[in-house]
């Protein structure tokens, strides 16, 4: 399943998953993990969120942070900023700054430049030391011609 998602064979990864349920082996997290990264990769988002939902819903699985990650991914990739924004702010889990820069890439990806704000500052306040989010804030700065907050935050 991770071979396929990796590169971007989400049906084959489903595919596999179905062998898996049918031969009567159970899911784990991981492989919701893969099965999430696949339908990521393959630009599956009706799948993804079905896959997300069933994992607790059907599987008892619980979902973590790695699940919701993956999950901001898909829809952040698809566009679909303000639904991972959403999930972000009402997820059951306190969000770090990971989460937040996976928000930060696909908006930077889109043009969005105040989303992209929100989402540099939450990583910055979570994780302080965490240089990336400071390259990008910067990048966003300078994008719109906000120069001496680009120089301030660098």
């Amino acid at each position: 399943i991770a071979a396929y998602a990796q590169h971007g064979y989400g049906k084959d990864a489903l595919e596999v998953f179905y062998q898996m349920q049918r031969l009567g082996m159970k899911p784990n997290e991981i492989t919701f993990v893969n099965i999430l990264n696949a339908c990521n990769h393959a630009g599956m988002v009706d799948e993804g969120l079905h896959y997300f939902h069933s994992m607790n819903q059907d599987h008892g699985i619980t979902t973590k942070m790695e699940h919701y990650n993956c999950l901001v991914d898909l829809l952040g990739r698809a566009g679909w900023l303000d639904e991972a924004e959403l999930l972000i702010n009402k997820m059951p889990l306190q969000p770090d700054a990971v989460i937040w820069m996976t928000l930060l890439g696909s908006c930077r990806n889109y043009g969005c430049n105040d989303l992209s704000k929100y989402a540099a500052e939450h990583a910055i306040q979570l994780d302080p030391q965490f240089a990336p989010a400071y390259v990008m804030l910067s990048n966003i700065y300078a994008a719109v011609g906000k120069w001496d907050d680009a120089v301030k935050v660098r």
